[in-house]
């Protein structure tokens, strides 16, 4: 018998951990996937979920994405739920044995989160998406939630944030959830009408369907560090174009280079960035103040 395998391997493994996703609260280290140094736990969330070594922005849920941005002064608003699984569909697994997955998984009813804050003395209603949520993946509770919050906005004179997390269209929904690109961006050209500031703040990632909507109708899209943004796959796209794309392909900086994202902000500066662009957009704007 190997001891080194059979006993302390695995003691090892059960302090480390392997991912910030391990629900073992024994779990003291975590392992940035960028630059592979180990992490301790609390070090990490006191930098915002971001690696001291390279700058790798790990997830974040929807909660802490608001805590992030209001602190600890904001009001989460109720999200639409809509009826589960309305083409009874089935792949390896029910679409409705998947959503009880999730649900538990997250706490969450669905990948869409609302809620309701200041920032520089002005209402926000900030509409945020949960990628462990199968994916952050865009159905009909989500859009329906987006177009909620969008009219809570207009109803309030408030700004605009949202913050997606996507993997595009959520296929177990077929075209109930293609239509949500839709809904979406008919969502946002009411805002535009109503005169209200529309903010995006692209996370990794943000592709597909979402980023063919509302993630890329802002007044302002700001984008996190290394963020991937796009709307099809780098290997399907070199597939159909048939030649090597760069490697910073789809990322924030790349897409910033090209004007399709407007700055491109740090998770510990997201306060001050959100007041100073806030303060901006809404100084010439009476209807807001």
């Amino acid at each position: 018998m190997n001891w080194i395998n059979e006993f302390v391997t695995p003691k090892i493994k059960a302090i480390i951990g392997t991912s910030r996703s391990d629900k073992n609260d024994d779990v003291l280290w975590t392992k940035c996937p960028k630059c592979e140094h180990m992490l301790y736990n609390e070090d990490l969330a006191a930098n915002y979920m971001v690696c001291g070594y390279c700058g790798f922005h790990f997830r974040l849920n929807a909660n802490d994405r608001a805590k992030l941005i209001f602190g600890t002064q904001y009001t989460v608003i109720d999200t639409v739920s809509v009826k589960d699984d309305p083409l009874k569909f089935k792949d390896t697994k029910k679409y409705s044995d998947r959503l009880k997955d999730a649900r538990r998984k997250t706490s969450m009813h669905d990948a869409s989160f609302i809620a309701s804050g200041d920032i520089s003395e002005q209402r926000v209603i900030f509409f945020s998406m949960n990628f462990d949520f199968m994916g952050g993946s865009m159905g009909l509770a989500v859009g329906k939630s987006f177009e909620k919050a969008v009219n809570i906005a207009i109803e309030d004179n408030a700004v605009m944030i949202a913050c997606p997390a996507s993997g595009g269209a959520r296929m177990q929904e077929g075209m109930y959830s293609l239509m949500q690109m839709a809904v979406t961006a008919a969502a946002v050209s009411k805002l535009k009408a109503s005169r209200i500031p529309f903010i995006n703040i692209l996370t990794h990632p943000t592709t597909g369907g979402v980023l063919a909507s509302f993630a890329m109708l802002g007044d302002i899209n700001i984008a996190e560090p290394g963020a991937t943004i796009g709307f099809a796959g780098a290997r399907v796209i070199e597939k159909t174009m048939k030649q090597k794309l760069p490697d910073e392909f789809q990322t924030a900086e790349f897409l910033q280079d090209r004007g399709m994202v407007d700055l491109i902000s740090p998770r510990k500066d997201i306060q001050k960035t959100l007041a100073t662009i806030v303060s901006h957009l809404c100084m010439y704007k009476p209807n807001i103040q």
